[in-house]
């Protein structure tokens, strides 16, 4: 297998992180949640107040994973870093694609003096959660899950 390359995300690979973002919602039977727009995505990366960053895996000039985090607030903790998604393209899964993409988002935390990283995982998603439990995670089973939407 040729080398796989975990570089920061830049703008012109939006609409390929956008795909992969709809990969792992239909992967989660959501696809009809995905309603952001490639604009939009761009703006929120790349624009005057950027709210993400990223990580792409780029295998043979093509991007077949990302992980998207953001900044999230502890008022217990401090800085946290929130890993919103860790996605690796279904085709090329199983090839440690995903811990380089994990490790390297656990190294931006760490050297940028976060106080942690949090994430989610839908309790049915064996794979991830096997995944994560070779990193010793505290799997919370006291909160719900709670959001609001604004129409």
């Amino acid at each position: 297998m040729e080398e796989i390359i975990i570089r920061k995300a830049v703008r012109k690979d939006c609409a390929a992180m956008l795909e992969l973002i709809k990969e792992l919602a239909n992967y989660e039977k959501a696809l009809h949640e995905v309603t952001l727009t490639l604009e939009q995505f761009m703006e929120d990366g790349f624009g005057k107040s950027p709210v993400w960053g990223a990580f792409v895996a780029e295998f043979n000039g093509e991007i077949v994973g990302i992980s998207l985090y953001y900044d999230r607030y502890s008022t217990w903790k401090g800085r946290r870093l929130y890993l919103e998604d860790l996605v690796v393209t279904e085709k090329l899964r199983g090839k440690q694609i995903g811990k380089k993409l994990f490790e390297a988002t656990l190294e931006h935390g760490k050297s940028n003096q976060y106080s942690g990283m949090v994430f989610q995982v839908l309790n049915w998603n064996e794979p991830a959660i096997n995944f994560y439990k070779k990193y010793s995670p505290k799997f919370d089973d006291e909160w719900f899950n709670v959001s609001i939407e604004f129409k």
